[in-house]
């Protein structure tokens, strides 16, 4: 290695400590103005509920023109619509070049996932946050002139960064960029991204602060013998998992054959449909956080309300993707999981003995394994899990859970969600 690539090699850990800071900061800022949205969108809520009437409309409304001003933003930047993840694997497959303009992405990432998460859509902060940290470090890498491999190194780890950010998780970001992304281990790759997490959470903690997303009390280690419980209730997650996939690929099919629809207009009846949801219970709409937290808290409604919770949510996040809007994936799946688990549990209760594992410990065991049997990245689901829970007691369940969801989803032929994804934006004109 001659002297100049050693200089351009040390070079670029040097960019990837400002470059992750500035991830910190603007994905921080993105979860703090998305907290701020949700507050608006509740007071918003409570003040049409005491209207009666057609008071019901305004959330309709708010959805409806927030979905569309959304997927208009989205329009006029390539790769803005949907998640992000897709594109930042596609460039790292080398199937796409390194965004051109990829500042572009910043605002319209940044505004547009805002105005349709903070509107009700059921959408992830972590997409966003995740194709905004790329960005970043790609255009750092031009901007500070590193060679193009680098440039394309600093794109995926800081993709990593991104999502440490999005949920507090410094080492679910690294595996994120590992099993996920790049499906290798680099070590160059790898020491990028533990500069970029590191540098990132630690500046974004100075906005949303560092504690877990969703801290759990006290969760009792679950006796060994209901180790084949948590295999059989992550096999039956897988075959959730893939189907939530089918259905996710399937709407966004049916949205494409729509071509007599102006995309803006489709956004907008989409953002109807779930503010008409939202008007009825404003837990079946948004991203989940504030429905995922109550069940880790030991919230156990019937079983009858956590069903229908189930059902609405499943297909409500799939309908609100097909929006063309800036948004993710992630969180609407860990509630979605959460609900399951909890669902599982309460229909289970009766034949479990006394002291075996709470609605808690399947509630987190089911945000780990649909994400696994989605994703197909068992041990970032594993980890992203505990490091937002701090259910460090479960891991051994978690484990086995996303091992027998992973398997029963490729055994049913279905296909990681972001190959689908990545395959259906290579192949649009």
């Amino acid at each position: 290695m001659t002297a100049g690539r050693v200089r351009d090699g040390y070079r670029a850990y040097l960019v990837a400590v400002p470059a992750g800071c500035l991830v910190g900061l603007v994905g921080g800022a993105f979860r703090w103005c998305l907290e701020r949205a949700d507050r608006l969108r509740s007071s918003v809520l409570e003040a049409a509920a005491g209207l009666g009437g057609p008071g019901w409309l305004i959330p309709m409304a708010l959805a409806a023109a927030g979905a569309a001003v959304a997927c208009a933003i989205a329009r006029r930047v390539p790769h803005a619509a949907g998640s992000g993840i897709q594109h930042v694997e596609a460039v790292w497959r080398e199937e796409v070049e390194l965004p051109g303009r990829s500042m572009w992405l910043l605002p319209a990432k940044f505004f547009g996932g805002l105005i349709a998460i903070g509107s009700g859509l059921v959408l992830g902060r972590e997409g966003p946050i995740v194709h905004m940290g790329a960005s970043i470090g790609s255009e750092a890498g031009r901007r500070t002139r590193l060679g193009a491999e680098d440039t394309r190194l600093l794109h995926t780890a800081l993709s990593g960064a991104g999502l440490a950010v999005a949920f507090t998780a410094p080492l679910g970001g690294l595996l994120f960029v590992c099993e996920e992304v790049a499906r290798t281990v680099r070590p160059r790759l790898v020491l990028l991204t533990l500069l970029g997490t590191a540098t990132g959470v630690a500046c974004s903690s100075f906005l949303v602060g560092d504690a877990p997303v969703f801290p759990v009390s006290d969760v009792p280690v679950p006796p060994v013998w209901m180790l084949p419980v948590f295999l059989l209730f992550g096999a039956a997650a897988g075959v959730l998992g893939a189907a939530y996939s089918g259905l996710v690929v399937g709407m966004l099919t049916v949205c494409d054959r729509l071509t007599r629809v102006p995309v803006v207009v489709r956004a907008a009846v989409i953002g109807a449909v779930v503010g008409l949801l939202m008007a009825y219970d404003p837990l079946l709409a948004g991203g989940g956080d504030q429905l995922s937290a109550r069940l880790l808290a030991g919230a156990s409604p019937a079983v009858a309300a956590l069903a229908a919770y189930l059902a609405v949510r499943f297909v409500a996040g799939p309908l609100s993707y097909s929006a063309a809007t800036p948004g993710g994936l992630f969180a609407p799946l860990l509630a979605l999981g959460a609900l399951w688990g909890t669902l599982a549990h309460a229909v289970a209760a009766p034949l479990l003995p006394v002291h075996s594992a709470g609605p808690g410990a399947f509630a987190v065991a089911g945000m780990a394994a649909l994400f696994a049997g989605v994703v197909r990245a068992p041990v970032t689901g594993v980890v992203l899990v505990v490091e937002m829970t701090g259910a460090t007691p479960l891991l051994v369940p978690l484990l086995i859970a996303c091992f027998a969801a992973t398997v029963t989803a490729d055994r049913l032929g279905s296909e990681p969600i972001y190959d689908s994804l990545r395959r259906r934006m290579l192949n649009r004109p």
